[in-house]
């Protein structure tokens, strides 16, 4: 690829970019000199690189380089026999343990990240050598006493010789014999060696030798006579100590160099590793997207075969917010773009932002362009670039323009793209004119994808005149005398100089003369440029409103989905709470059948209705009891008895009162203890007080009269009931027993008392009190009435 063409539309300004998202020396190495590939497979590869490295990015955002160094030099340097120091060999096991954690998790991941698992397949993890130096080094850099034997040893000697040293000396300072020779009672050192400071009239005090002196000199520091074999005995296993550390790192340094190799290539493929996430990251920073890349078609007889097809395309330089998108299209019949404007109208910016999408695809980056984005791999991109429009403000001569177009036209080929601003300009209009004219035939007979800005308007002819050309222009605002730096393919620039003059407010006579002077084809011309452009101002807004209006439908239609299925979803959950709420009152029915039957088998009566009962409760399903019951026939002799709300009837079926609590057409709903029956009009009865008493006597002559109850049933029981150290299967009958003499007694509440004990007691006993019809409620005691080992009793009210 043409190095100087890239230079002129400022790759290197965007691999700059790049190389801000690497996360070390040789990944930065990487991105800096990057260029773009003209193989089509190894560009579509680049990019599905970049496509999994975003999505792994996303998936995984904690994937990084953390702890990769370039170690490449200071492995090979090991092979010739360099001692690393022990900061080094921690980058290497640091970047060692990134590339077997990379290696890991994107092998884990294979089949979603293909390229990338391949990549990371071929770093190297040197186990053997990350574990010794973990084995000898610490975090922190230094030597372990494990790292060997010797050094454990030295190590422990030197504790021991440093506790000697240090006490005999320390005594020396301390000692009150001696305060008067001594500036300081402390302990210092000189030269690697323990002294105190004594006073220089003093010298010869204390014995020693003598290893400095303050700038004053007022104060000897000598090493006192009797240390000085611990001193010497300490500096020695110093001295032992570092060269045994020097062994540990030649031993550790010689291992590396062994696996030189494997580090040198393992740092390279991480490299990459980090430049292909450095991409993904630069893409996502720029709002870019993948390209889709295609080959040069070889079926098109008076056409090169390649496809620029860019879709809202942004220069990356630029701010991405204010700058406006450019799109461009160069059809099956067109490979020569021809832009014409006013200077400041874009055109440029227009250029190198084409030039700068391909260059950016075949590198492997995503482009700053919408999706649809399609373009083909170009051989190679020839640019020449510079004026006073310039992003890289940097003028040229006509003479260098020359020299420019002269190499370029040596080098292109149908193959090659060719960027051309200001043709023919920096010499006389007319002669550049026909230059550029004849430059531009001489590419089009070779079929070079050209794309060229010019201010001579008798190239808006040629692009007309010539098959495979194509005239383009960027729009300018004459409202506000501003450049809308919009590309319009398919419309030649025209010229606003009188109009630009008139909003200025040139007289009006001089605007006229002016117009006079110019040929009136060039008038007829910019007349009918001014129309085609209103019309297409005018279709522009009506597709703006129509995709806003589909827009808002569509946006309505998912509002109506939504509503659906919140009213599905709300009538389901209705259902479903119906559902539940039915199948707890079917089970407290048959709960209750099922209390009633143990009653009527204790009172010895007969079982036939409440067994009828109890087999329909069992058939009964959810969605029966959701079911609206049938009407129900209203009795044969046409009278149905009207009843009131909290008035007590009689069932004769059940042989049992309850009070009504809802009224139906058909069905009356009845409250029997805690059961809940429906039943027919002609199903209840009004009973007076002595006839609802002589019934449940009749009905249940034990419970009133049998000889087996604990309790005379016209007498008060009394208002407690002690069952503290009962048995459970003893209390629970008597608490029944209990509760009905005290019903029948007239008593609105009484108390039972259990104890606290394990608990196992008061919980029967509180079941069966929560399954009796006579008991409303009933509740703990308070502190002063014992508590949890006592329960209050609050019976049913008598009518």
């Amino acid at each position: 690829m043409n190095e100087k063409s890239a230079n002129i539309l400022e790759l290197p300004k965007i691999l700059e970019k790049l190389a801000q998202y690497t996360s070390f020396s040789g990944s930065r190495e990487l991105a800096l000199k990057l260029m773009p590939t003209p193989d089509l497979n190894v560009a579509r590869e680049l990019q599905r690189e970049t496509t999994e490295a975003r999505a792994l990015l996303l998936a995984k955002p904690d994937t990084h380089m953390g702890g990769v160094t370039d170690v490449r030099e200071a492995a090979l340097s090991c092979q010739r026999g360099f001692v690393l120091e022990a900061a080094v060999l921690l980058n290497i096991r640091s970047t060692l343990r990134r590339a077997t954690n990379l290696k890991r998790t994107i092998g884990k991941l294979g089949s979603q990240y293909p390229l990338l698992s391949a990549i990371a397949d071929t770093l190297e993890e040197c186990t053997p050598v990350q574990n010794e130096i973990g084995r000898v080094l610490d975090d922190a850099g230094l030597i372990l006493d494990s790292a060997s034997v010797k050094l454990a040893t030295i190590r422990r000697e030197l504790r021991i010789s440093f506790e000697r040293l240090h006490s005999k000396i320390t005594n020396i300072a301390t000692s009150q014999a001696n305060a008067k020779y001594l500036q300081e009672p402390i302990v210092t050192q000189r030269n690697g060696r323990y002294v105190i400071p004594l006073k220089a009239e003093h010298k010869g005090r204390i014995p020693g030798v003598v290893h400095d002196q303050s700038s004053s000199g007022a104060t000897l520091f000598i090493e006192p006579l009797t240390t000085v074999e611990l001193n010497n005995r300490y500096r020695e296993l110093q001295i032992e100590e570092e060269n045994e550390i020097r062994r540990i790192l030649t031993a550790l340094s010689e291992m590396v160099g062994e696996s030189a190799d494997k580090i040198s290539h393992t740092v390279e493929v991480l490299a990459y590793l980090d430049l292909v996430f450095a991409r993904a990251k630069y893409a996502h920073a720029l709002d870019a997207n993948e390209p889709q890349l295609v080959p040069f078609r070889t079926n098109m007889a008076n056409h090169p075969g390649g496809t620029i097809k860019i879709l809202g395309a942004r220069h990356p330089l630029l701010n991405q917010i204010k700058v406006v998108p450019t799109d461009v299209e160069l059809d099956d019949n067109t490979f020569m773009l021809i832009i014409t404007g006013p200077n400041t109208g874009g055109k440029t910016v227009a250029l190198k932002t084409m030039g700068l999408m391909i260059l950016m695809a075949q590198c492997g980056l995503h482009v700053p362009a919408a999706y649809g984005t399609t373009l083909s791999v170009f051989e190679d991109v020839y640019a020449d670039i510079g004026d006073e429009q310039s992003i890289e403000q940097s003028l040229s001569t006509f003479s260098s323009h020359m020299t420019n177009i002269i190499q370029i036209l040596k080098l292109a080929n149908s193959r090659s793209l060719v960027i051309l601003d200001e043709l023919g300009a920096g010499t006389d209009p007319a002669e550049g004119s026909a230059l550029a004219r004849s430059l531009l035939l001489h590419f089009l007979e070779r079929r070079v994808t050209t794309i060229v800005t010019t201010h001579h308007p008798e190239l808006k002819a040629f692009g007309y005149e010539r098959p495979g050309v194509r005239n383009a222009s960027v729009e300018f605002d004459l409202e506000t005398l501003a450049p809308t730096y919009r590309l319009m393919v398919g419309i030649p620039g025209r010229s606003n100089a009188l109009a630009i003059a008139s909003r200025l407010g040139l007289p009006a006579g001089i605007i006229e003369q002016a117009r006079e002077m110019v040929a009136t084809e060039d008038l007829k011309v910019d007349d009918l440029l001014d129309e085609i452009q209103k019309t297409r101002d005018e279709i522009r807004h009506l597709l703006s409103r129509k995709q806003e209006e589909e827009a808002e439908v569509d946006n309505l239609r998912l509002e109506l989905v939504d509503r659906v299925e919140n009213i599905e979803h709300e009538r389901r959950k209705i259902l479903a709470e119906a559902r539940e709420q039915a199948e707890a009152d079917l089970e407290d029915l048959r709960r209750e059948i099922r209390r009633m039957q143990r009653q009527l088998e204790g009172a010895g009566q007969p079982l036939d209705a409440i067994r009828q009962i109890a087999e329909q409760a069992r058939t009964v399903s959810p969605a029966d009891y959701l079911k609206t019951p049938d009407p129900v026939e209203k009795p044969s002799n046409g009278e149905v008895q009207q009843f009131r709300l909290d008035e007590v009837v009689w069932l004769p079926n059940l042989k049992a009162e309850g009070k009504i609590t809802e009224i139906g057409t058909d069905e009356i709903e009845v409250l029997v203890g805690r059961l809940r029956i429906r039943a027919k009009p002609n199903e209840l009865e009004r009973r007076s007080s002595k006839e609802r008493k002589k019934e449940k006597r009749t009905a249940m002559p034990e419970l009133y009269d049998g000889p087996s109850t604990q309790f005379d049933r016209g007498k008060s029981p009394g208002l407690e009931l002690d069952l503290r150290g009962s048995r459970i299967e003893d209390a629970v009958p008597q608490v029944e027993s209990y509760v009905d003499a005290a019903y029948m007694a007239g008593l609105p509440f009484v108390r039972v008392i259990h104890g606290k004990g394990t608990g196992a007691l008061r919980k029967a006993i509180r079941e069966e009190l929560s399954r009796h019809p006579l008991v409303s409620k009933h509740m703990s005691g308070s502190d002063k009435e014992g508590g949890e080992g006592v329960t209050i009793v609050h019976l049913v009210t008598q009518n």
